[in-house]
């Protein structure tokens, strides 16, 4: 055995002791050695490694924490998207899920469902490429998020490298990092400006430039989802590959065969989870059955086949000073209550959602009344009830909803489908203004000094009508508005042109379309590139979009094929916005790759496979992970899997990445 051979073995013996040793540290918390053998082992690890760097591999040890602080983070698209759950906060609304999805499909089969704690953390998103992790990314808006792989390689709960003796090419972990309480309080008593809660600190840590700090705090990470090529088809089966392959896997978890044994979980662990070592706000609970799962699908933000079962909120008590209505951007006019201000989940709450006629009713509120408020899901305040024994002895009138819009004084109409009161008058200044603070938004053309004391000026001297007229403002006529100097005007015309630079999946979601958050915005930006090919879309084309239902696609029909709304953006076309996505040619609608599926194998020169997928999908083709005879091109780079012999024997075209750009040039 030659000397270059002997290093080697010996640094892949080191390595494997080690990691395995990490593993029952941190995972099954069962050490097999001292702290001191580990370190020794490190120790000649490190210096083999500094003797001989070009042996230095990511699965080692020492390559945990980075050597120096990162300039900043990279967005990156997740190659498949992170979904949100429904809440739901009884036991009632558990049977009214069941009920919801067993509407659309009614198997013959048993049901199984698996609980799970729902932790309360940061969601990440883990990528390994032939069993060693090459990529660890934040959810973000579920579309896109950030890549914090050096930080994420400081968890010892999260393996550099698979135990999985022929890993598949691709594996997609999905789980929570986490912050222990033990180490919540460690830190804070080490702190001047204390964390308010383990979950702000998590957060706070992952996005951290220097992985040393990271490390120093000792996050820890819990995995829950899996996905890859021939993966068990039972999210339970799931839960146990991820032990066996070297996760942390919550150990507090039931396989129940009817709803009765999830309730029973859920009340066990709302009494117990103060006596865990991390966060737990309530429970999830998920279909069995991976066929199941993929036969229910998505929502717009949710699966369908799974839901989160919160514990009861923070709750307090305090005094009804008014009732007001505010008329949103959609014209729905939802009740407000202004309470006496009072301390709830970490802020300060003075005002509380009633949400509508029907729950000001079911509540009986009255002005003066002293109510309990809590936080629906920890954010946004809602009365729960009212403590009818503290109303005054004279009595209070009853609250009804006002019959006209409190802005235009046009007619409310109540909806049957929804039970939602609305003002139908597209020209009332509360539509309107709303719409435009929607449009000027930071998740949307974020344009900087218009706001809504701002915007009323506007609306006010008649300036502007829509966001269109936005664009048509001159600084003079802006400087004419009261307490509006000359270099005030400026900035904002400055900022408000400025905008017209924002790429089209912003303008899509500014616009403001029903059921069209940031996410979806982003994705129909990716598959369609401007907004006449949106216009020229039909139900079928919509559809096809993984994570767009019925629902959404008849929404953006109904908006694209409206006369006032096209008018809309043609006039936002001619004043130089971007409605169209420059970096796709022609959209999935007849792109160069237009119907051609593409599968990836081994490294590429200069592109990663994230940045090869997208360039893909750019130009109308679609990636695939696994080969079949249906595939038209597998994009080869160095050091290929098994897949390249696959493709041989199937008669598939190869491509390497230079011939996959002269395609793109035509």
């Amino acid at each position: 055995m030659t000397l270059k051979q002997a290093v080697e073995q010996r640094i892949e013996q080191l390595k494997g002791l080690l990691n395995k040793a990490s593993y029952a540290y941190y995972v099954v918390s069962a050490p097999i050695m001292e702290d001191a053998t580990y370190d020794g082992l490190y120790r000649e690890l490190e210096g083999l490694e500094q003797q001989y760097p070009h042996l230095i591999s990511p699965d080692s040890p020492t390559q945990r924490i980075g050597e120096s602080p990162v300039l900043g983070f990279t967005a990156t698209q997740h190659s498949i998207a992170l979904y949100s759950l429904d809440n739901i906060f009884n036991l009632e609304e558990l049977k009214t899920w069941e009920n919801r999805w067993r509407k659309l499909i009614n198997p013959v089969e048993p049901v199984f469902y698996v609980g799970e704690l729902k932790i309360d953390g940061s969601a990440i998103a883990l990528t390994y490429i032939n069993g060693v992790l090459e990529k660890g990314v934040t959810r973000g808006d579920g579309i896109t998020g950030e890549d914090i792989t050096q930080n994420i390689k400081t968890i010892h709960s999260i393996p550099l490298k698979l135990n999985w003796g022929r890993p598949p090419e691709k594996v997609e972990i999905r789980g929570e990092a986490f912050l222990p309480r033990s180490e919540f309080i460690r830190i804070n008593q080490e702190r001047d400006q204390k964390f308010a809660n383990p979950r702000n600190a998590v957060s706070g840590t992952l996005r951290q430039l220097d992985s040393k700090i990271v490390a120093q705090r000792h996050l820890s990470f819990f995995a829950y989802t899996l996905h890859t090529q021939d993966q068990p088809q039972s999210q339970w089966q799931c839960l146990h590959l991820l032990e066996q392959i070297g996760f942390l896997v919550n150990p507090h978890r039931v396989l129940a065969s009817s709803l009765t044994e999830i309730k029973s979980y859920y009340q066990q662990w709302q009494s117990q989870r103060n006596n865990l070592d991390y966060l737990t706000d309530g429970v999830v609970v998920k279909l069995d059955s991976v066929t199941l799962q993929e036969s229910l699908g998505f929502t717009q933000k949710s699966p369908r086949w799974s839901v989160a079962l919160k514990y009861p909120a923070q709750e307090a008590s305090t005094l009804v000073k008014d009732i007001i209505v505010n008329v949103g951007r959609t014209g729905v006019v939802t009740p407000m209550a202004l309470v006496e201000p009072v301390h709830l989940a970490g802020t300060i709450v003075q005002r509380a959602t009633l949400h509508n006629q029907a729950r000001i009713k079911e509540l009986d509120i009255r002005i003066g009344d002293t109510v309990v408020i809590r936080k629906a899901g920890e954010i946004i305040p809602e009365i729960v009830n009212v403590l009818l024994n503290l109303r005054p002895p004279e009595g209070i009138d009853s609250y009804s909803m006002p019959t006209q819009c409190p802005q235009c004084g046009s007619l409310l109409y109540k909806s049957q489908a929804d039970a939602a009161i609305r003002c139908l008058n597209s020209a009332c200044p509360a539509i309107i203004k709303g719409q435009i603070l929607h449009w000027a938004s930071r998740d949307a053309l974020d344009i900087s000094g218009l706001g809504e004391k701002i915007i009323e000026a506007l609306l006010k001297a008649k300036l502007i009508n829509s966001v269109a007229d936005l664009y048509k403002m001159e600084v003079q006529q802006v400087v004419e508005l009261e307490r509006m100097g000359k270099k005030s005007a400026e900035k904002l015309i400055q900022a408000i042109n400025g905008s017209k630079g924002q790429p089209w999946y912003r303008i899509l979601y500014g616009l403001g379309i029903g059921r069209i958050g940031k996410a979806n915005a982003k994705l129909l930006s990716q598959h369609f590139s401007s907004s006449q090919q949106m216009t020229q879309a039909g139900l079928d084309q919509f559809e096809a979009i993984h994570g767009i239902g019925t629902e959404v696609a008849h929404t953006l029909i109904t908006w694209f094929k409206n006369p006032g709304n096209q008018e809309l953006l043609r006039q936002l076309h001619d004043s130089g916005l971007n409605t169209e996505n420059p970096t796709i040619d022609s959209g999935h609608i007849g792109g160069l790759f237009s119907g051609k599926t593409f599968v990836l194998t081994g490294t590429l020169p200069t592109l990663s496979r994230e940045q090869a997928k997208v360039f893909i999908e750019n130009h109308g083709g679609r990636v695939v992970d696994s080969i079949s005879s249906k595939t038209d091109y597998l994009l080869v780079g160095e050091n290929p899997g098994s897949k390249l012999v696959k493709a041989h024997n199937l008669g598939i075209a190869i491509l390497n990445q230079g011939e996959l750009l002269q395609m793109a040039e035509g």
